[in-house]
């Protein structure tokens, strides 16, 4: 390990205070459940949203796409920043921003202004986000690492889950007449605590002396991932014009030579944004393929599921925000269960039967609409539910123990925003997937907003979604049968439950 790998307090000295660790590691979840929760509470806004600014239809999907497109973007250059200029100054620097660009939204009076807030609000949060495992990950001690990840599994899960019934109350409640800009004002409070008790608490680390930043990978990463997730996110309300197949055909040589690139720097003794030597960690590569995986269930399943609920029952945010409770639950669960006790014991395998328990929810869901149609209610889907959040805690918690089993310390940065990046762009295929298997069969249905409807018109709408909702949890089995599969890429256990000083080489069965 290098000097510039140890976690040192700003007087250089070593801070070992249980308190100092404590108060940085719930700093770190405060921005993970922060950045997590934001997109959800904007989806269950924008109606508020586009009546208060007049928002066409179009600048209304920018105002959630634009987001989430700055932010993956930025994942892994944001990464290898903090390994470059030191995580703990990176990561201040992405919650000031979060939290100023936050305060725009809100101030926004058109539009215009809002996207353009959003755009730098996902940047940003492409900067904060990499440095929480990296950090993690450079300063935690091993031993301590499982409870780590189960709480920051956890903590994403629970605000994926809980945001629309935060975002409902907040909208619902139209504290002092703000209607929606609340939802962005909450950031700015906890941004500036965040700012303070990370200045005081975080310790600082970096890469070595001679980490540079890799101009030129940025460039063709960035290129490849626009040409990707452009029309992923666009292609649905398009239609899927022949120029969003182009695009997505285009990224493939241009990654393609990026990987080349990456490759002959890393040889040339230079310092690549992308460090070939993660990819010979068997754990990595296999974790990379999970994480992609598991994501594209969670796009997949929760946006056709908040759909059926919020349009085709026409239940209210804080409705389906309740009804969610139930899978928050059994992610709670198993999550703190899954990488504190069973997966150092089990390996793999509580993954395997996590993934298993995921498809039996699913399932036992299946049935149930299959039964109840139209006519399905809240305590009819809370026993699948807790099934499907007890599978899925079990195998995305563990997923960054894992991955960053072999990863050097001065490579954390990059590993993990690759991670991230994996996350967003499985989530981003899972929209994409749910416009084929959800959306098109709803036909006209698909266009129907919530609001006051006529019995008939109401019912009509219901058996529609009701019906449309069956190939999406079926697409949603197909991915996790896929989920369970990539996991045999995993070793047997995991390599090691915290940095070490050395990479592993891939591990063998």
């Amino acid at each position: 390990m290098t000097t510039t790998d140890v976690p040192t307090t700003r007087s250089g000295a070593l801070d070992p205070t249980r308190r100092n660790q404590t108060i940085a590691l719930v700093t770190l979840l405060v921005a993970v459940f922060m950045d997590m929760l934001d997109g959800n509470l904007v989806s269950v806004a924008l109606p508020s949203i586009q009546r208060d600014l007049k928002a066409s239809y179009t600048a209304v999907q920018w105002m959630s796409a634009g987001y989430v497109f700055a932010f993956a973007l930025l994942l892994i250059t944001g990464g290898r920043l903090g390994d470059l200029f030191g995580r703990k100054k990176v990561f201040l620097i992405g919650v000031g921003g979060f939290a100023a660009a936050s305060l725009l939204c809100s101030l926004s009076v058109d539009p215009q202004m809002l996207i353009v807030s959003r755009l730098f609000q996902g940047a940003f949060a492409g900067i904060m986000v990499p440095q929480v495992l990296s950090i993690i990950h450079v300063t935690v001690p091993k031993e301590k690492q499982p409870g780590v990840f189960a709480i920051y599994g956890t903590v994403g899960g629970l605000a994926a889950t809980s945001g629309p019934l935060i975002g409902g109350v907040l909208v619902q409640l139209n504290v002092v007449g703000l209607d929606w800009r609340p939802i962005f004002l909450i950031n700015v409070p906890v941004g500036l605590l965040g700012l303070y008790f990370g200045a005081r608490h975080i310790s600082e680390s970096k890469g070595p002396a001679d980490t540079r930043l890799d101009l030129v990978g940025v460039l063709l990463a960035t290129v490849g991932l626009l040409l990707l997730l452009y029309p992923l996110t666009e292609g649905r309300d398009l239609h899927w014009p022949a120029w969003c197949y182009a695009s997505m055909a285009l990224a493939v040589p241009v990654l393609a030579l990026f990987a080349w690139f990456e490759r002959r720097k890393a040889a040339a003794q230079g310092s690549p944004l992308v460090p070939p030597q993660l990819f010979r960690a068997r754990s990595f590569v296999a974790g990379q393929g999970l994480q992609l995986a598991i994501f594209l269930f969670t796009g997949a399943f929760f946006l056709a599921w908040y759909l059926f609920m919020q349009i085709g029952l026409n239940w209210t945010p804080l409705h389906a925000g309740l009804t969610a409770l139930a899978f928050c639950l059994g992610a709670f669960i198993s999550s703190a269960l899954s990488v504190t006790a069973l997966v150092p014991k089990f390996g793999r395998a509580v993954l395997q039967f996590g993934a298993i328990v995921l498809l039996a929810g699913l399932g036992a869901f299946l049935a149930v609409v299959e039964a109840r149609g139209a006519r399905i209610g809240t305590w009819d889907m809370a026993g699948p539910l807790l099934v499907i959040g007890i599978g899925f805690g079990a195998v995305a918690s563990p997923i960054p123990m894992f991955a960053l089993a072999d990863v050097r310390h001065e490579d954390a940065g990059s590993a993990s925003g690759l991670i991230n990046t994996m996350q967003q762009l499985g989530l981003t295929l899972g929209i994409a997937l749910v416009s084929v298997v959800f959306l098109t069969p709803l036909g006209g249905y698909a266009n129907i907003t919530p609001g006051p409807r006529g019995q008939a018109e109401s019912a009509a709408a219901a058996a529609a979604f009701a019906s449309a909702f069956k190939p999406a949890l079926i697409a949603s089995l197909a991915v996790i049968a896929l989920t369970f599969a990539v996991s045999y890429g995993l070793p047997r256990r995991v390599a090691g439950h915290g940095p070490a000083a050395q990479p592993e080489p891939a591990a063998a069965g």
